[in-house]
């Protein structure tokens, strides 16, 4: 039977207890966890740096209201270290990753977390850590939204705003490989990459305004927020979906969507292992590739904040706490 991999007591983690700017980010020693009934313990060796980082470090607060201290980050990838009572999926020196415990904190930037072992799913073939730490929460929310939540099927229409952002790279992929016509606003700078990943269209969001340029859309991905949702409901046909997964509040026409007969929905993404699993497939049939921006060293993850925060990334940002063999 495989034993536990030898790990030290303490690890290396970011941590802040004040929000702020990146600055207020810092590094410390700090106990490892333990796994649990059901989790397992996994050596991080990237972690995925995402919007729902720098607004959490910014509020000083996780969605799910957990306070000040903590340590950021979901996106991991990894080897299992050791496993707690009960788990059967995994064992020591298996290679996986996922999206653990979102939207309650899974502490991602670190040297080790624990989770429920099925929040996890084997790493990808032919990926290395850095790319497999970049996909998880992107990921899962393009197919989470596409797949699970508007049914994209073949020869539909799909709108997909930054394009060439970490969620958007991802979705315009995940829409294609469903057999959709995509459509995708990006810079023009940036319109050679998305139509080497798929997009039927690429649209200048600079100097186009897609209320008046795009028609009978079925699906819109929306992850801008209020200034694009009263122009993408003017895109979509009778009876299409606007997916947001930035939460719709009092400024969303809610009786503009009702009146153009469309369905307009927030969607929070979950931990999913089979979303995971599909995911990797795709990947693993050549059909769906990350692009990593930029790598940063755990001790450079207020720097990673200020890129990201720039909005002007081409994909994925990740840290890597323990470099991949």
């Amino acid at each position: 039977m495989p034993q536990p991999v030898d790990t030290p007591p303490t690890m290396r983690a970011v941590s802040q207890d004040r929000a702020g700017t990146p600055d207020v980010l810092t590094v410390v020693e700090t106990a490892r966890p333990e796994p649990g009934r059901g989790e397992i313990l996994v050596r991080v060796h990237a972690a995925g740096v995402n919007p729902a980082d720098w607004k959490t470090r910014e509020r000083g607060v996780f969605a799910d209201g957990t306070p000040l201290p903590f340590t950021l980050g979901f996106d991991v990838s990894g080897v299992v270290t050791s496993v707690g009572a009960g788990v059967t999926v995994f064992r020591p020196g298996d290679e996986v990753f996922g999206m653990p415990r979102f939207p309650h904190p899974a502490g991602a930037y670190a040297e080790y977390v624990t989770a429920p072992a099925r929040h996890f799913a084997p790493r990808p073939r032919g990926l290395d850590h850095t790319q497999a730490g970049a996909l998880p929460l992107a990921a899962l929310t393009a197919w989470q939204a596409l797949v699970d939540t508007a049914a994209v099927r073949p020869g539909q229409r799909v709108l997909i705003h930054a394009g060439a952002g970490g969620v958007g790279h991802l979705a315009v992929q995940i829409a294609k490989a469903r057999g959709a016509y995509v459509i995708a606003t990006a810079s023009a700078a940036k319109h050679d990459l998305v139509r080497a990943l798929g997009a039927d269209e690429p649209i200048d969001y600079r100097t186009q305004d897609i209320a008046t340029t795009v028609r009978d859309v079925d699906v819109v991905l929306d992850s801008v927020g209020a200034a694009t949702w009263s122009r993408s409901l003017r895109t979509l046909r009778r009876g299409g979906t606007l997916v947001s997964i930035l939460p719709l509040d009092a400024t969303f026409p809610s009786r503009q969507a009702e009146e153009a007969g469309v369905r307009a929905v927030f969607m929070l993404v979950e931990p999913d292992q089979q979303g995971l699993r599909e995911i990797s497939a795709l990947i693993e049939d050549g059909r769906l590739r990350v692009i990593v921006d930029a790598v940063f060293a755990l001790e450079q993850a207020a720097q990673a904040h200020v890129l990201g925060e720039t909005g002007r990334t081409t994909g994925k940002i990740v840290l890597v706490p323990v470099p991949a063999p």
